[in-house]
């Protein structure tokens, strides 16, 4: 069976040294970042929609637009 933060007691931690533990296992992946591979059906999904964006740049959204939208909240029509 898995560890959860249950059973570890993390769950009972402040909310401090629980970002603190996030933080050094963030640390940990980026050391083996370069160890990962990307699978080719990421790489053809980003090629897929990187032609739609070239063939079109108005059909998205801009972050900011996206921002936006999401921080307006719910029921304020945008």
């Amino acid at each position: 069976m898995p560890a959860t933060a249950k059973s570890l007691g993390i769950d009972q931690w402040s909310v401090e040294d629980r970002l603190r533990l996030i933080d050094e296992i963030w640390e940990g992946i980026e050391d083996q970042e370069q160890r990962l591979e990307v699978p080719q059906w990421h790489r053809d999904e980003l090629d897929r929609r990187l032609a739609a964006y070239r063939a079109d740049p108005k059909a998205g959204s801009s972050w900011e637009e996206v921002k936006a939208r999401l921080t307006a909240g719910p029921g304020t029509g945008r």
